[in-house]
């Protein structure tokens, strides 16, 4: 089992913070969109469901994540995060491909579908927003204090669903006020548009992970830098990478002088793997040693 430090508690409350306002605002929902029919609020109830699943998995993630290397995984457990991701992405996009067509199929419909209470859902959507709110100011500062990844993305995702929550709210007071229904549609269709375009980016995140695409090219040129810049290394090559969760894997070949001592060869390639490892700390560093050949 992981080591619960004081970074991991942090995570983990975090987790535990976004499934409870996930269960909240899942709650809430249901009752303003039995109450008000309206589309608006089952899209941003859609979204809410896809949060509590996304919240308990990130949740499972960071615990299981934050499990030590063992005899059956070599490299750890960080991958679980990119498998899940690819799961979530499913749920996403076809949620946000039912809310379209539904949306869509109402709002061609000759007759504008009625809402009802639009005052009621109001209310309701404003307490989801002040909730989501305090959940983001809270993994903001877990953010900040730890650095964990799963922990960022998801407070960037609620930052993301505060969209659909205010555009609910616009749609109901113009319902209210000058019988608008239709917008309820148009924002319903621009929240599904959301969705689908997020379930997109989060399941190809998790597919190049898992089909060990390489780190992206501005972290590939930092290695090549730190690598470069570190004394005695004569050069290097075969710069291979891959990520797993929030996990870097790095592997390197640094040509050295071979009339060294081997100790001295060896504390040449612990500072490469020291400045990687500073730069990226949930890092997975192999460095190794090739005689350098000068040319000529």
């Amino acid at each position: 089992m992981p080591k619960f430090d004081s970074e991991l508690r942090l995570n983990v409350s975090a987790g535990l913070a976004s499934v409870a306002v996930a269960s909240t605002l899942v709650l809430l929902k249901l009752w303003a969109l039995w109450a008000t029919g309206a589309l608006s609020i089952a899209a941003s109830l859609a979204d809410s469901s896809m949060d509590l699943l996304i919240s308990l998995i990130g949740l499972v993630a960071i615990i299981y994540a934050a499990r030590p290397a063992d005899q059956d995984h070599a490299f750890g457990h960080a991958a679980v995060e990119d498998l899940t991701s690819l799961g979530q992405a499913i749920f996403v996009f076809a949620s946000g491909c039912a809310i379209l067509w539904t949306a869509a199929h109402r709002l061609v419909n000759p007759e504008p579908h009625p809402l009802a209470q639009e005052g009621l859902g109001v209310a309701v959507m404003a307490i989801s927003a002040a909730i989501t709110m305090g959940l983001v100011a809270w993994q903001a500062r877990v953010s900040r204090s730890t650095g964990n990844k799963i922990v960022s993305a998801d407070m960037l995702h609620y930052v993301g669903d505060l969209l659909p929550t205010c555009g609910a709210i616009l749609a109901l007071f113009l319902s209210a006020r000058f019988g608008w229904s239709r917008v309820d549609s148009i924002v319903a269709i621009l929240a599904a548009l959301i969705m689908i375009r997020g379930a997109v980016r989060i399941g190809a995140s998790g597919w190049h992970a898992l089909m060990d695409r390489s780190a992206p090219e501005d972290i590939l040129a930092k290695i090549e830098r730190l690598a470069r810049d570190t004394p005695g290394v004569r050069g290097f090559h075969d710069l291979k990478t891959r990520t797993a969760g929030t996990i870097l894997f790095v592997q390197l070949h640094i040509e050295l002088d071979g009339g060294q001592t081997l100790s001295e060869a060896h504390a040449i390639a612990a500072e490469v793997k020291r400045r990687i490892i500073e730069a990226y700390p949930h890092s997975d560093v192999i460095i190794h040693m090739d005689v350098w050949q000068p040319e000529g």
